[in-house]
């Protein structure tokens, strides 16, 4: 039986025919990508509450979307907390209709940013929300911290290769990651 998953078709992705970025995951880490079954990468769930402090916390420096909201909390987790959009943005909807934040359309999508109510709730409950994404790396080992940092890195340059690079640079990379994930998995297995 063919595994599908593993299979490059340059034919149905992208700009003349590079892969999309779920079939460079797909190629360098097996089936579901990096954190996908077999990968051993797993993240912490968090509390709805922590997700809700951490969207008005990073709200407070600064006007954000939703999706930036999601990258900021990977980030200063050392990839050890990435809310699910249907964390976010339901959070950030309720955040809304209880007005401590309030959206505003700009460059085809909605960017948050507290309102007067929610700059007062802020400074009453700074102390009890703490610092969430500090919390969420806590129980994380530094070694895995690492591994996850790294990971996105290497996500990032894929995919600069694939949008701004040559169907050839395309092919180089996915032989690259192939390479690598032969190599991941021979860390596993002890050699």
């Amino acid at each position: 039986m063919q595994r599908r998953d593993r299979v490059f078709h340059f034919k149905a992705f992208g700009p003349e025919g590079m892969p999309g970025p779920w079939e460079l995951g797909r190629i360098a880490f097996g089936p579901g990508g990096p954190g996908g079954p077999g990968f051993g990468h797993r993240r912490r769930r968090m509390r709805r509450g922590d997700v809700r402090a951490a969207i008005l916390l990073l709200l407070e420096e600064e006007p954000r979307n939703g999706y930036q909201v999601m990258q900021e909390l990977e980030q200063r987790s050392d990839g050890a907390w990435r809310p699910s959009p249907g964390s976010v943005y339901p959070a950030l909807q309720l955040l809304a209709d209880e007005g401590l934040i309030r959206g505003e359309q700009r460059e085809g999508g909605t960017v948050y940013e507290l309102t007067d109510a929610g700059r007062k709730h802020v400074d009453e409950h700074r102390e009890r929300f703490g610092v969430p994404w500090e919390l969420a790396g806590a129980e994380v080992p530094e070694g895995v911290r690492d591994l996850g940092r790294v990971l996105g890195e290497v996500n990032m340059a894929a995919r600069q290769v694939m949008h701004a690079g040559e169907v050839a640079h395309a092919k180089a990379a996915a032989e690259v990651l192939a390479d690598t994930r032969r190599k991941l998995y021979g860390i596993l297995a002890g050699d």
